[in-house]
């Protein structure tokens, strides 16, 4: 019985941290539907050197950076090539590091070697897509995927969630936005989760 209430405990931070809000709710009550803002009124990260995309979603613009990870030499962690942290906009826009519940259970990326200078990465909370980290033919490293049966480069990821309750958020869809690197065009497509 006290390993089920530290569970229940765990489960509901886990579940703040993902949803961004501040107070604990103790119930799976409704959550109010707040006026739903365009994914593209959300702000854009500063373009730096390593941001390789950004994960985005309601209910406020707390966005979620990931950058290769390199060491002071800029040499890759061949064991961990990506970092993710956030971007705070409702802070002022302050830098924060992700947590280790953050990490373990909602943020984190897992990764596997599948070649020299090539990485299949996973997310930790939605690992139905395969994300792939290697080597452009300008030597630059991106995140590849496949963005409506076309293989792009990964700049951003948005989740849109309309109500729902604390424990089972309503995810109408997830957007996947990248850039078709023979044409240059903009690709997006919308998948509703299973």
């Amino acid at each position: 019985m006290k390993n089920a209430g530290i569970l229940i405990l765990l489960f509901t931070y886990v579940q703040v941290l993902f949803n961004g809000n501040a107070a604990v709710a103790q119930k799976d009550e409704p959550r109010p539907r707040t006026p739903l803002m365009s994914p593209d009124a959300f702000p854009v990260p500063k373009k730096t050197p390593g941001l390789l995309f950004y994960i985005q979603r309601d209910p406020n613009t707390n966005t979620i950076c990931y950058e290769l990870n390199v060491d002071k030499q800029g040499k890759l962690d061949k064991n961990n090539p990506v970092h993710g942290y956030w971007i705070r906009y409702p802070e002022g826009g302050q830098r924060k590091e992700l947590n280790f519940i953050q990490r373990k259970f909602a943020y984190g990326i897992n990764s596997k070697s599948i070649g020299t200078d090539s990485y299949e990465l996973r997310s930790v909370a939605y690992n139905k897509i395969p994300l792939f980290l290697r080597k452009s033919p300008d030597n630059q490293y991106h995140i590849y995927v496949d963005i409506d049966k076309t293989e792009c480069i990964l700049n951003r990821i948005f989740i849109r969630i309309d109500g729902g309750t604390f424990w089972h958020p309503n995810v109408l869809y997830i957007e996947l936005r990248g850039v078709n690197p023979a044409t240059g065009k903009t690709v997006i497509q919308r998948i509703k989760p299973s």
